[in-house]
């Protein structure tokens, strides 16, 4: 009994987070340029066997801040289902990167916030190894990249909370051997502690750094750069020589990023920090082995970690040295190493990232129609979101409200509706026999979730309506043909009769009142008479000028065929 009750309690109590984990797929591949031919052959590898939205390591160089340029990576990695990891340089300058400044932070952000990216987390690196002098301008200074990464981190989550923020992975392998290289703990203690407090604004978090119990502190006064940061970047490399076991454990191996935010904890920060492996891998032995290694990293490392979000190996394809050694493409061929297809087998995820929906569903229809009628109309879906609506990713339109199931609705299929487009989706609607008020909205859904509602569509069915007709003439072979102002044929009656140039035409169906229609009068071998109308409740009149009959061949029309005709007969 004690045992059922603590079960109970603990269900009720423990938050539903843990109930409703969103899934992810974590495979992913690090590129060192945004090669827009390659992203097939990513999608390939990283969203193959069950798996979708796989992740993707990109690096923007600030001379390559183009927002056209990086706007269609983002689209045709959307259509790809690839997540983009992006991770910020600067400049070379000869052997180094330029050092980033605080200043340079502002137009980062500008152009950062400027695009439309491919999901509601935008996943943001700050540099690359800061504890490598070239990489930092020539020398390592913690104290710089924490003042630098700070302001950084700030302007982006000031600018918009999507943006998730990531401090630069390490090196976790360096020596201590200044002013080239640093020890990686020393250069976090050094970053962490040496570094000046920024007050907490107000909007974010309420998580607290704590460094108090950091050990040899040069200042009491904790930094709260963590309160600006997501997620950890980890380049858990297997270390000596890049050719460690996958099963050894602790810094410099593939469970690096254990050893990180164990350090991180005895530094006194506290946050739980969801890890990207944005760097991993083996250099070139064995291909045999090699791959082996890396499905046992996956298999019993990674992918049984609930920590580690996504795995983006170095590197896809890379033709020249430093790092021929570390691609995944062999050289000069456009094969791969054993590796990309012993991941691309291994079963994945179909991952559901999270992206923001937005956009409007636009209508201008009829409100009074008739029963027992079928209609043809048209909505206009814009989207301004970050999803492409299709049908094959769970997107359909349908309608809510009063009496819906009682109507019959059916909608084309979308396909391939893009941010920023806009796009006409024709539906058949179909009347029963009940008259009366209806209240109805447009619901775009995915997977049967509500996406976007349209405003409502007040709509009331009245009794089919009537026609009095006036022609000339006289017979029981007329046809009346009802066209709409799109020139489509909404109904049509043969047979109709007209005595004492007066006919009618009763239960007219598909149409809307206060319409207009145009209406077509035929009779065999006669030229045919149309005239507009604008139909009403009840009883409708109209007069058609009198039918010529000059219609020889019946075709509808008096030309040269229907003189020949005559003398054929």
């Amino acid at each position: 009994m004690l045992y059922r009750l603590i079960l109970l309690f603990t269900l009720f109590f423990l938050p539903l987070s843990i109930f409703a984990v969103t899934p992810n797929n974590k495979f992913g591949i690090s590129l060192a340029q945004p090669n827009v031919d390659q992203f097939s052959q990513v999608k390939e590898l990283v969203n193959s066997n069950g798996g979708d939205w796989g992740y993707i390591t990109l690096i923007i160089e600030e001379k390559d801040r183009n927002k056209e340029k990086w706007q269609e990576i983002f689209n045709n990695l959307r259509r790809l289902h690839l997540i983009p990891i992006i991770r910020l340089a600067t400049s070379a300058e000869g052997e180094n990167w330029r050092r980033p400044e605080v200043k340079d932070a502002q137009k980062w952000v500008d152009f950062l916030d400027s695009l439309n990216w491919v999901t509601k987390n935008r996943y943001i690196i700050l540099f690359n190894e800061p504890n490598h002098g070239r990489e930092w301008g020539g020398e390592v200074d913690a104290k710089s990249y924490a003042k630098v990464s700070l302001e950084f981190a700030k302007k982006l989550k000031e600018k918009n909370k999507d943006f998730f923020v990531m401090l630069a992975g390490m090196d976790a392998s360096a020596p201590s051997w200044m002013p080239g290289m640093e020890d990686e703990e020393i250069f976090l203690r050094k970053m962490l502690i040496d570094s000046v407090s920024e007050p907490f604004p107000s909007g974010f978090g309420s998580q607290k750094v704590d460094l108090h119990a950091a050990r040899n502190p040069v200042s009491s006064t904790p930094i709260n750069i963590f309160n600006y940061i997501d997620g950890w970047a980890s380049h858990s490399y297997p270390n000596p020589g890049f050719s460690g076991s996958p099963y050894a454990s602790g810094r410099g191996t593939v469970r690096t990023y254990e050893w990180e935010l164990g350090l991180l904890k005895e530094l006194g920060i506290n946050k739980e920090l969801p890890v990207f492996i944005t760097e991993t891998g083996w250099k070139r032995g064995i291909e045999g082995i090699v791959a082996d290694y890396f499905q046992t990293a996956y298999e019993n490392v990674w992918l049984q970690d609930d920590r580690v979000k996504a795995v983006t190996p170095f590197v896809f394809d890379y033709q020249g040295e430093p790092f021929l050694d570390f691609s995944w493409r062999k050289y000069n061929s456009q094969e791969y190493y054993q590796q990309y297809y012993s991941v691309k087998s291994m079963v994945k995820i179909k991952g559901e990232p999270a992206q923001i929906e937005k956009g409007w569903i636009n209508f201008k229809l009829p409100t009074d129609l008739v029963v027992q009628s079928t209609y043809h109309f048209k909505v206009k879906l814009e989207n301004q979101g970050q999803a492409v609506w299709d049908k094959n990713d769970g997107y359909e339109l349908g309608v809510m409200g009063y009496e819906e199931k009682k109507t019959n609705y059916l909608f084309d299929d979308l396909k391939d509706i893009n941010p920023f487009e806009e796009k006409d989706v024709y539906f058949t609607l179909k009347t029963n026999e009940d008259l009366g008020q209806k209240k109805i909205k447009f619901i775009l859904q995915k997977n049967n979730k509500n996406i976007l509602l349209s405003d409502e569509w007040n709509i009331k069915i009245l009794p089919l309506p009537s026609l009095k007709f006036e022609t000339w003439g006289r017979g029981d072979d007329y046809e009346i043909q009802i066209w709409d102002v799109d020139d489509q044929l909404v109904f049509k009656k043969k047979s109709l009769s007209v005595k004492k140039s007066l006919g009618q035409l009763k239960d007219i169906q598909n149409i809307a009142l206060d319409e207009l229609y145009r209406v077509v009068l035929l009779k065999p071998y006669h030229l045919p008479r149309q005239e507009f109308v604008v139909f009403k409740k009840d009883s409708n009149k109209i007069k058609f000028r009198p039918l010529l009959p000059f219609d020889f061949n019946n075709d509808g029309t008096f030309s040269f065929k229907d003189i020949t005709s005559i003398f054929k007969k």
